[in-house]
């Protein structure tokens, strides 16, 4: 062969290598993974009721059972996990991540599936997925104000378990019921008392967690910066949450909320939409008044094209004859009156805003199964507004919504203030605080049939959206929320070689200055790099010993696949 014929071909020789080198070596660390856990966990009929392969008839429906973002299930576009964990106890964790770490298996843990990047189910190498299904127990100490939540809840079974014992203690966190807690509460968690308590990681008091060498740690053991690494700076990149202990906080009796719709194709719905950006982050901290703006089929008759609407929504933490006054002070062109309102318990609110008809029961939060139809996809990515946006400006983004003709788009804007900007920036690593006026949560859902060229048409829409505020949200950096995980703002790279700089890029979005520390923890706890993903927090390369050694294996090249290419060569030339 002649040089230039092999230098053509050399770079789908190594692809080929690599991939065969892959196949090869994922089949084999399987069969020890399995038999390293054989070893670790001695109950060997506990076995058969945790492990899931690719030749277990349940394995689809163990793995498709709570990814509610229906892109990342359609195969055979999506990788699929060597084996499915799903302990019942932490030593069975401990397993996982010792085998795992043994035989160069990644672990990505999953505790719901609204993931919006798929990454607590997917990984482009090898690797094993601990689905925390079994561990669900939430228990509730009305008397202490706590209660302890295994990762693997929703948000529907904590709420409901609340209310089992108090009609007047609730938590603050986030809107959707199926929403499991351990990745929710790890990266932040907004939610209807964010203005009153915070967010969800800001009322964490305590945490079990299986850390990289397979040790089991409560906030004592773990030290206090591992503990405030995992509120709000992405656990999955320094182990395996098992529980969360949480502050309970009270709610009224009784509160009050409204739901006015307005058309915005009206003078008047404009300004309104632009004037509630000087009012809503102002109000008491008893009340959230966030607006969603989206399409919807016209009720003209003969008219099919769609309108656009303007949904003023808030929850206030009171009576309609206290929250009157105070929306016809401060925003009294929204017109409201009395009718408007609707006093209910908190756990109605709960069940309401998750999406169901006012009056459902509360046991509806305990269905953890998909909601029915067909498979959904959605994109979502996030925005911090900092000053007013122009009315024109605010008109030309929401009349991009047109555009996306089959999937239903929306932009919500949720204000910030009151508790949520006088906790400091450096409390936890959420650092999207004081001078935030409030967040914008762009997103599009879509039947999904597995069209690539739809799915590709529905990420353009969005990512249109997104570059066109470019200029008018929050800058150096542009920020960005963990939970609306954006790949767009930069990844890691596969074989964990990330270096700091390059790890930056998406890092500071979502945690500000707060990035140094919580890479200052993760070198410390997880040195090899072992807990990782897309954007996980990346350890700072290992230094050579004194008097020579070798370098991090993280910035080698694969030894067998170059000595190979290297006796190829020599062969060759």
């Amino acid at each position: 062969m002649k040089y230039s014929e092999f230098y053509s071909f050399f770079p789908c020789f190594i692809a080929l290598l690599f991939s065969l080198s892959l196949a090869a070596s994922a089949h084999n660390h399987h069969e020890h993974f399995l038999h390293c856990l054989s070893h670790h966990i001695s109950n060997t009929s506990t076995i058969s009721n945790i492990i899931y392969t690719p030749i277990n008839p349940s394995y689809a429906s163990i793995l498709n059972s709570t990814i509610m973002n229906s892109q990342f299930a359609i195969p055979p576009f999506t990788p699929k996990p060597l084996v499915i964990i799903t302990p019942f106890n932490a030593s069975e964790v401990e397993a996982t991540v010792i085998c795992s770490k043994k035989y160069g298996l990644q672990i990505r843990t999953r505790s719901g599936g609204h993931d919006a990047a798929g990454l607590s189910y997917l990984s482009p190498v090898p690797y094993v997925i601990l689905d925390l299904r079994n561990l669900r127990s939430v228990e509730v100490d009305v008397e202490d104000k706590t209660a302890w939540v295994q990762a693997g809840a929703t948000l529907g079974e904590v709420y409901f378990r609340i209310f089992e014992k108090s009609s007047t203690l609730g938590f603050s966190a986030g809107f959707f019921y199926t929403i499991g807690v351990g990745g929710h509460f790890s990266g932040g968690g907004f939610g209807i008392l964010l203005r009153k308590y915070g967010l969800a990681a800001d009322n964490i008091l305590d945490a079990h967690i299986v850390d990289a060498k397979g040790r089991f740690l409560d906030r004592k053991s773990m030290g206090e910066d591992l503990f405030w690494a995992i509120r709000g700076g992405g656990a999955a990149s320094f182990g395996v949450v098992l529980a969360w202990k949480i502050r309970l906080v009270p709610v009224p009796p009784k509160l009050t909320t409204f739901s006015v719709v307005r058309d915005l194709e009206k003078p008047e719905t404009k300004k309104l939409v632009h004037q509630w950006q000087y009012v809503a982050n102002k109000f008491d901290e008893d009340m959230l008044f966030f607006v969603r703006i989206q399409t919807a089929n016209s009720t003209s008759k003969g008219n099919t094209k769609p309108v656009l609407q303007a949904y003023f929504v808030a929850v206030f933490l009171g009576k309609v004859e206290k929250l009157l006054p105070l929306i016809q002070e401060s925003f009294p062109k929204l017109g409201l009156v009395k009718e408007d309102c609707v006093e209910i318990s908190w756990i109605q609110a709960i069940v309401l805003y998750t999406g169901f008809p006012l009056g459902t029961p509360p046991n509806v939060l305990l269905d953890r199964s998909k909601p029915q139809g067909r498979p959904r996809s959605f994109v979502e990515k996030s925005d911090f507004v900092q000053e007013p946006i122009q009315e024109d400006v605010l008109e030309k983004a929401w009349k991009r919504l047109y555009e996306e003709e089959v999937g239903i788009a929306a932009l919500r804007l949720f204000p910030f203030g009151a508790k949520l900007s006088e906790i400091p920036e450096s409390e936890i690593p959420f650092p999207h605080r004081a001078g935030n006026l409030y967040a914008i949560d762009y997103i599009v859902t879509w039947d999904d049939d597995g069209n690539a060229t739809a799915t590709k048409r529905h990420w353009d829409w969005i990512r249109s959206v997104h570059a066109y505020m470019t200029p008018y949200v929050s800058k150096n950096p542009r920020g960005a929320y963990l939970n609306f995980r954006d790949l767009d703002l930069g990844r890691n790279n596969d074989n964990g070689t990330t270096s700091y700089a390059q790890a930056s890029t998406w890092g500071r979005c979502y945690f500000k200055n707060n990035f140094d520390r919580l890479v200052h923890v993760k070198t410390k706890v997880d040195p090899t790099n072992f807990f990782r993903n897309e954007q996980s927090i990346p350890s700072l390369p290992l230094r050579q010993k004194k008097g020579g050694g070798k370098e991090s294996w993280r910035s080698q090249p694969s030894t067998l696949v170059w000595a190979i290419v290297d006796k190829l060569i020599s062969n060759y030339f």
